[in-house]
């Protein structure tokens, strides 16, 4: 198997803990970000691993995302498949000095990865940048500065 790598880390200068709360609203990530314009989550109550969601995001065809990984305050991963490729995306907050760092990543896992990856990879890249700019943006502008 390929897997493809794309990242974008950014200091966010607020409560971790508030950055947390606007990762795991992903019902409310529209009103954040450009990047997702709905999601209906299927469940309710806090998310679990197995939980999953339909995310629309512009210029693409609705897609189910099932959640492998949930470790709150840090850490909430999930997959979906794409023209027989799996896409791995994770929101890793580290707690820092100056509030905490996000990265924002996803790897394109699959035999069809490196070619999705030269077709949409560019995309892919400014989506998680605009996507980690917005949640930083949001966060300093809540009110609670870190420490």
């Amino acid at each position: 198997m390929t897997t493809t790598h794309f990242e974008n880390r950014l200091t966010i200068d607020a409560d971790p803990a508030d950055v947390w709360a606007l990762t795991e609203n992903i019902e409310r990530w529209p009103s954040i970000t450009p990047t997702v314009t709905s999601v209906e989550r299927i469940g309710t109550g806090p998310l679990t691993a197995g939980d999953t969601a339909v995310v629309h995001q512009p210029r693409q065809r609705p897609a189910t995302w099932t959640i492998t990984e949930i470790e709150a305050p840090h850490r909430f991963v999930w997959t979906r498949s794409l023209l027989g490729v799996t896409m791995i995306a994770g929101h890793h907050l580290t707690d820092t000095d100056d509030g905490c760092e996000q990265a924002l990543t996803i790897d394109l896992d699959g035999r069809g990865a490196r070619l999705l990856a030269r077709l949409v990879g560019r995309a892919i890249a400014t989506a998680i940048a605009t996507e980690n700019a917005s949640f930083k943006r949001h966060a300093e502008a809540s009110g609670h500065p870190a420490r």
